[in-house]
């Protein structure tokens, strides 16, 4: 009897754990729902697709183990090779300003931990992501696969000349900051599309940026003062 009674407890024991009802499979959702609700709607974040994929997309997934605590936290955080991931909210603000539509083929520049991809192929149809640096690409590639994404590619190579083959994008966003916009960037964007990028000194003062392609000419919006790693490689000569 008492061997029944533990074998009982026992398998109550496992379904509890990975029962979906009691979320015990993701630990993170609470994280991701206050996130959601205090740093992104709390401020202004409106687009409803965008709100909807932040909330879904497992931002510690993406982290190393040691910073899960603090992974929903509003702050870039490490990932290696110098570079950071973005704060959850400029993530959502520079998504939200390129007004995706499903359909849509999206140049990133900077894949780095591959967060903003996650978050960009779960609202469009296509995610081309560049990344400078060797390791962190076949990282990025590597854990995006893993989690089923089959939208996107990356590849390894710089950003400053975009994805030629690929061209034309319906937008474009540029997580690493340059003095200037890459005239190859704005070339490979589609008639109307849109180009989000911080734009200004590679290390202090820089202003998240939106180009609208009109006419072939270039329609400037600035957004607000950012803070990012700073764009290397070609972008370094100019």
């Amino acid at each position: 009897m008492k061997v029944k009674l533990l074998l009982i407890a026992s398998l109550l024991f496992a379904i509890t754990l990975s029962s979906p009802i009691l979320g015990q499979e993701d630990p993170f959702r609470k994280a991701r729902e206050k996130m959601v609700k205090y740093d992104l709607k709390g401020r202004d974040i409106r687009d409803e697709k965008v709100l909807s994929v932040m909330g879904k997309v497992k931002r510690h997934l993406f982290v190393n183990k040691d910073l899960w605590n603090v992974a929903y936290n509003d702050h870039p955080l490490r990932i290696g090779e110098g570079q950071t991931i973005s704060q959850p909210y400029i993530v959502a603000l520079m998504t939200q300003c390129l007004s995706l539509k499903p359909d849509d083929k999206v140049l990133e520049i900077g894949t780095g931990s591959g967060y903003q991809a996650a978050v960009l192929a779960e609202i469009v149809d296509q995610v081309y992501s560049i990344e400078i640096k060797e390791k962190l690409a076949k990282k990025a590639s590597d854990k995006l696969k893993d989690l089923g994404y089959k939208n996107i590619k990356v590849k390894q190579g710089d950003g400053y000349l975009g994805w030629p083959q690929h061209a034309p994008f319906d937008a474009v966003i540029v997580t690493c900051a340059a003095n200037h916009i890459p005239p190859a960037l704005v070339e490979q964007l589609k008639e109307g599309g849109r180009l989000i990028m911080p734009v200004g000194s590679t290390s202090f003062h820089q202003t998240l940026t939106l180009i609208t392609k009109v006419k072939g000419k270039k329609k400037v919006e600035h957004i607000s003062g950012v803070r990012f790693v700073p764009m290397i490689g070609e972008a370094e000569k100019r």
